[in-house]
C-alpha cells in the first residue's frame, strides 16, 4: 500500500520495504474509520518488519486494540521493548493490550473431534470425582479424630446444640418420613398382591412387605429424605456462616469450628436416622397391613402372626445397622460442602445442590455394596 493522503493513520513506506509508519490520532472517535482501514490492510501487515511511531499524536485503548490487531500481539510487544520509541504511558497501555489479546488467543478453544472432547470431559470428571473422594475421606478422618478427642472430655460436650439439632433433624422429619413410607408400603403391598394372586400366593404379600421394608426400603428412603432435607440444611447453615465470616470470628475467639458446628450435627444425625428408620419400618408395615386387610382379607392379627412366624429378627438388624453409616456420611458431606462455600450467595446455592447430589449418590452406592455383601455372606 503506497503512502497516500487519504489515509492519515498509517502507511507503508516506499523507500524502505517492510516499514510501517503510524501517524494521526488513534482514538475511539475514529474507531469505525480505523476499523475499515486496518481490516483492509491485514493482508499487507504480514510483510511488516519495522514500525515507526514518531508521528503518532494521540492514543487510547480502542486505538491500541486496533494496533494490536493490525500488527499482532507479538509484534506490538516487541515494539514496546524498544527504548525511546514511545512514552512510558503508551508503552504500558500497548503492553497490557498485547498481553490481553495473547491470553484470549491461548484460551480460545481449539477445534477437536468428538472423541477427543469426550475423552477430555471424561478425564475432567474423573479428576473431579477423585478430588471429592479425597476431600470426603480427609474430612471424615478429621471428624472422627475430633469426636474421639471430645469423648473423654465431658466438659466440651455441647448437649444443648446436639438436642437442638435432634429436634430439627428427627422430630420435625417424623411426619414426612411416616407419610412417605406408609404410601410406599401400601403400593408395594398392592403390586405384590396383584402379581402373586395370579399364582395363588397372595398370602406371601406379607413376607414381601416385611422383607423389603426391614432390609432395604425403610433405611434407604429415610436416608434419601435426610440427604435432601438435612444435608442441604447443614450446608446452607454453615455456608451462610462462612459467607458472613462468622466462622472466621469463631476461630478468632480461639474456638474450633469442628467442635461447635460439625460434631453436634454429626451426633444428632447418628441419633436421629436410626430412630427415623424405625418409624419408617413401622409405617411401611402399617401401610402394607392396611392394603392386605382391605384387598386380601388378611386381618391385622393374621398379618402380625405371619410376620412373627416367617420373618427373623436378623432382617431388622441388617436394615437398622446401615442407618448409622448413612447418618455419618450424610452429615459429613453436608458439613463439608458448607465449609467449602466462598463469600457469595451463589456459592451457597451451588454447594447446597452439590451436597444433596453427593449424599444421595453415596447413600445408594453404599446400600448397593451392603446388599451385595449381605448376599455373599448368606444373611
Amino acid at each position: 500500500m503506497p503512502v497516500t493522503d487519504q489515509n492519515p493513520f498509517f502507511s507503508f513506506s516506499n523507500d524502505k520495504p517492510g516499514l510501517l509508519v503510524i501517524s494521526g490520532d488513534w482514538l475511539l472517535a475514529h474507531y469505525s474509520h480505523l476499523r475499515r482501514l486496518t481490516t483492509a490492510a491485514q493482508e499487507h501487515a504480514e510483510a511488516v518488519t519495522d514500525v515507526q511511531m514518531d508521528q503518532l499524536n494521540k492514543l487510547d485503548t480502542a486505538g491500541a486494540q486496533l494496533l494490536a490487531e493490525l500488527l499482532g500481539p507479538a509484534q506490538l510487544e516487541k515494539l514496546t521493548e524498544q527504548p525511546g520509541q514511545l512514552p512510558e504511558e503508551r508503552r504500558v497501555l500497548l503492553r497490557r493490550v498485547a498481553h490481553s489479546l495473547d491470553s484470549e488467543q491461548q484460551q480460545r478453544p481449539r477445534g477437536s473431534s468428538l472423541l477427543i472432547e469426550l475423552l477430555e470431559r471424561t478425564g475432567e470428571a474423573t479428576a473431579v470425582f477423585w478430588r471429592h473422594l479425597v476431600e470426603l475421606l480427609g474430612f471424615t478422618g478429621l471428624t472422627l479424630a475430633s469426636l474421639a478427642g471430645n469423648v473423654l472430655r465431658p466438659r466440651t460436650w455441647r448437649m444443648t446444640a446436639v438436642v437442638a439439632q435432634i429436634e430439627q433433624t428427627a422430630l420435625n422429619a417424623v411426619p414426612i418420613v411416616a407419610l412417605l413410607t406408609f404410601m410406599v408400603g401400601a403400593v408395594i403391598a398392592f403390586l405384590g398382591s396383584t402379581v402373586l394372586s395370579s399364582f395363588g400366593a397372595s398370602i406371601y404379600t406379607v413376607d414381601l412387605v416385611a422383607f423389603s421394608f426391614l432390609r432395604e426400603f425403610a433405611v434407604l428412603l429415610t436416608a434419601i429424605l435426610m440427604a435432601g432435607r438435612t444435608a442441604s440444611a447443614f450446608t446452607a447453615q454453615i455456608g451462610s456462616m462462612k459467607a458472613n465470616e462468622e466462622i472466621d470470628a469463631i476461630r478468632a475467639l480461639g474456638l474450633n469450628p469442628m467442635d461447635i458446628l460439625v460434631l453436634p450435627r454429626v451426633l444428632a444425625m447418628l441419633i436421629a436416622l436410626p430412630i427415623l428408620t424405625l418409624v419408617a419400618m413401622l409405617s411401611g408395615l402399617f401401610g402394607g397391613a392396611l392394603v392386605c386387610a382391605l384387598t386380601l382379607d388378611i386381618s391385622p392379627t393374621m398379618f402380625l402372626s405371619m410376620l412373627q412366624q416367617n420373618v427373623d429378627a436378623r432382617h431388622f438388624i441388617l436394615g437398622i445397622a446401615k442407618a448409622p453409616v448413612f447418618a455419618l456420611l450424610i452429615a459429613i458431606i453436608g458439613c463439608l460442602e458448607g465449609l467449602k462455600v466462598s463469600g457469595s450467595a451463589e456459592s451457597v446455592g451451588e454447594h447446597t445442590t452439590s451436597s444433596v447430589v453427593q449424599s444421595i449418590f453415596v447413600v445408594i452406592l453404599v446400600d448397593a455394596m451392603a446388599a451385595m455383601f449381605y448376599m455373599e455372606m448368606g444373611w
